[in-house]
């Protein structure tokens, strides 16, 4: 029945529903500075070291060929490593930069930036320096039709609406959220070299992340970095599989999800069934979205967390969201089965129903009906 916005309450919620906290209350202060200072530690390793070593290079030309330099070809080099980082990293800056763009919250400046990383006493690169300098020495290179070669400068990451230069605002020693989602996602790609990174899963991190960094609790407030990791990463590791293209027919895939929600639809509603097959309206098209990113792209974010709070609650763990996807398909039966195959798609491709209570409600008499 979702949870009480006010004092917090969600982001404890959502702390012990995704097992980051455990039920006895008597030890989340020891475990979350464990957890906190281990966190702290994947970004010694895995963003300052590397930036120190970047920013120390002018220092001897000798020592540096000796150990290693950026044309060693050997694959365990640190040099190989960075630039091979600097590919993912600039996959997801491209990602992060568009969370949420009618919200203004993911381009405002945190509280608390990141003093490990922002220290003026340091000179080593953060991630969004590494894109700029990375983005801006590559140049885009356009052919058109009759083979001739335009070489333009605008960086590779220039969308339309937004180009680098719009984000230059924030004066040093300030960080956007953004940027902090950034380094969550770039650190668990380090950290799970099998799965890295794979365009959606900043869709998953914003709300979990928003949620937290605007916990009323100042204290919770402050670590909410480190407390979105950890979550972000328990429940990948529960979604994990439709983000991976190899397992997508295997009983664990995306695929046999999407059949579920047919075979789940075809028990329900058996004439809105026949009416998508015979449109030849395969869930590909629409439950593919739905699922993958547990219908954060469907809804506005407040409708979404309020979404997540029944998905994470869910003891059979997401056995609900088919369900609710159900939902969604027999709350607009009736416009389905008068539509034809181009307006079916547009309202799957485009759901028109906001009320999300109304969607969560019809899920759960799906759900008793059984």
């Amino acid at each position: 029945t979702g949870i009480p916005f006010d004092g917090g309450l969600r982001c404890l919620c959502w702390k012990i529903l995704l097992n980051y906290l455990p039920l006895e209350k008597a030890l989340w202060s020891s475990l979350l500075k464990k957890q906190r200072d281990l966190y702290s530690q994947f970004l010694k390793e895995m963003i300052i070291q590397p930036g120190i070593a970047k920013a120390n290079l002018g220092v001897s030309r000798e020592d540096v060929t000796l150990e290693d330099h950026p044309l060693n070809p050997n694959p365990d080099s640190r040099w190989n490593t960075y630039f091979k980082d600097n590919e993912v990293l600039l996959q997801i800056d491209k990602d992060v930069r568009r969370l949420y763009p009618d919200m203004a919250f993911f381009q405002r400046p945190t509280d608390y930036p990141c003093l490990l990383i922002l220290d003026p006493q340091n000179e080593f690169e953060t991630l969004r320096k590494r894109v700029e300098q990375t983005t801006l020495k590559s140049q885009t290179v356009a052919r058109n039709r009759s083979g001739v070669t335009n070489v333009s400068s605008s960086s590779p990451l220039k969308t339309t609406p937004s180009s680098l230069s719009e984000y230059e605002v924030l004066p040093n020693g300030c960080e956007a959220h953004w940027e902090v989602v950034e380094r969550i996602l770039f650190i668990y790609a380090k950290l799970n070299p099998g799965i890295a990174y794979v365009q959606g899963m900043n869709e998953i991190v914003g709300p979990l992340y928003y949620t937290f960094a605007t916990d009323p609790n100042s204290e919770w407030k402050e670590h909410a970095e480190a407390d979105t990791f950890f979550c972000f990463t328990n429940l990948m590791a529960e979604i994990r599989d439709n983000f991976i293209k190899s397992l997508d027919d295997s009983q664990c895939g995306i695929t046999y999800k999407m059949e579920k929600v047919y075979s789940t639809l075809k028990e329900k509603d058996v004439e809105l069934y026949l009416k998508l097959q015979e449109q030849n309206i395969k869930p590909q098209f629409f439950a593919f979205r739905w699922l993958t990113l547990l219908l954060s792209q469907e809804f506005l974010l407040p409708d979404v967390i309020r979404i997540w709070d029944s998905l994470f609650a869910d003891d059979k763990r997401f056995d609900f969201l088919l369900l609710v996807c159900c939902a969604m398909l027999t709350l607009i039966r009736d416009q389905l089965l008068e539509g034809d195959f181009t307006l079916n798609m547009r309202l799957l491709q485009d759901y028109p129903i906001s009320d999300v209570h109304l969607i969560l409600k019809k899920a759960k008499e799906l759900q008793d009906s059984k």
